[in-house]
């Protein structure tokens, strides 16, 4: 009998096969979205030199939730963070995750509040 993979198993090994072909760079950095059952966890990461640019996570906002309204304000926290340090464009890296639901919330916000990808 095949044993069945765990979720996070098989959502790790998409993100590998994922991060084989996007990278940041300086100019255009790779909006990293971890998803845990606490909160977002969200960066900016330059892969060429290995520098994370700006990071913002759901618990520093004071939101507690793991809902659709704290992925929302975490998207414009982390697009109005960018470009204040003149980040306009990014590579989005959804590490693995279906682009379905609170992550899809979290990039359209971002989206809304100016960052391009």
């Amino acid at each position: 009998m095949i044993k069945k993979l765990s979720r996070n198993v098989m959502r790790q090994k998409r993100h590998i096969r994922m991060r084989q072909t996007i990278t940041g760079t300086e100019t255009r950095p790779r909006l990293s979205v971890y998803r845990s059952n606490k909160g977002y966890y969200v960066q900016l990461v330059d892969d060429l030199n290995q520098l994370t640019l700006l990071a913002v996570r759901s618990q520093d906002l004071g939101l507690t939730s793991n809902s659709k309204e704290t992925a929302k304000k975490v998207g414009q926290t982390i697009a109005e963070k960018a470009k204040a340090k003149g980040i306009t464009s990014v590579v989005f890296d959804r590490s693995g995750y279906l682009y379905h639901g609170r992550i899809q919330v979290l990039a359209d916000a971002a989206r809304e509040a100016g960052l391009v990808f």
